[in-house]
């Protein structure tokens, strides 16, 4: 009897190939450092430095925040949340610490602040991660407001030249997309200059070579191109006015601190009148 082999189909002229899905990897070897994230990855290896056991890394979509949140995480073994997902009190809190990514996509306020107050009395490490530095999210809770405004926030400042370069060259290697050093640079110089922007326009080649089952052209680059210069002036004009309510949120909170002194004052004042009577 002969052995029986398995064999795989072949396929079909009309049948459409499948784009596997793509997931980012956090090891410490694709990191890419540079300047613009210098400041970000020295206070990350000074945890026993931070204020209050608390730090905030901030920066735009996509500029290495989760990577350096993962990488200190997994180096202390500490436990990794989203903002999204944290409800309820945490307690206790691991002495590794707590890495809170997406940290100002926060549903319940009130979890934050419980685990903020835990992590301060166990004198356990936080870190924090979000797009904008803590003292400007839209934060209704008086008391965790005011913890967001003391935390030592570091921004992870705009990408330079060379690493949105390097980070373009990575992402179409990590895709296996033969994409030439000229149509590379043509690329940089007309997409908007965010590692987001680049991730999403990988992704999109990705798509649109797969689809044509040939490898990236200079015309699927430019359709590509054109059609990120329209949705990426919908995020702007979103982005202004998520700014516009964190502005709002901000001189809502300065009014309620504003509005506390005035009363302490005014009961600081009613306290040496009523002295003053009790003399007469």
């Amino acid at each position: 009897m002969h052995p029986i082999r398995a064999t795989t189909p072949p396929m079909a002229a009309d049948q459409l190939p499948l784009p596997f899905p793509h997931q980012p990897s956090y090891a410490a070897a694709d990191f890419l450092a540079a300047p613009s994230n210098e400041a970000a990855r020295a206070w990350l290896e000074r945890t026993e430095d931070w204020p209050e056991h608390r730090l905030a890394l901030w920066g735009g979509a996509g500029c290495g925040k989760t990577h350096l949140l993962r990488l200190w995480a997994g180096r202390r073994g500490a436990r990794v949340l989203s903002g999204a997902t944290l409800t309820g009190p945490l307690e206790p809190v691991p002495p590794a610490g707590i890495a809170l990514d997406d940290a100002d996509a926060l549903c319940d306020a009130t979890a934050l602040l419980h685990l903020l107050n835990a992590a301060r009395e166990a004198q356990h490490p936080v870190l924090l991660a979000a797009r904008a530095a803590p003292a400007r999210w839209p934060v209704r809770l008086p008391d965790l407001a005011s913890r967001l405004r003391a935390i030592t926030a570091v921004e992870i400042a705009p990408p330079e030249d060379s690493l949105l370069r390097a980070l373009l060259m990575r992402l179409l290697a990590d895709r296996q997309l033969g994409v030439g050093p000229g149509l590379q640079e043509w690329l940089l110089l007309r997409l908007p200059r965010s590692p987001a922007a680049l991730r999403e326009a990988a992704a999109r080649l990705d798509r649109a070579a797969l689809a044509s089952g040939r490898g990236v052209t200079k015309a699927i680059a430019a359709a590509i191109v054109e059609e990120m210069g329209t949705t990426m002036t919908s995020c702007m004009e979103a982005a202004k006015g998520e700014a516009a309510e964190g502005e709002a949120a901000e001189g809502e909170a300065a009014e309620g601190e504003a509005a506390e002194g005035e009363a302490a004052e005014g009961e600081a004042a009613e306290g040496e009148a009523a002295e003053g009577d009790s003399r007469a």
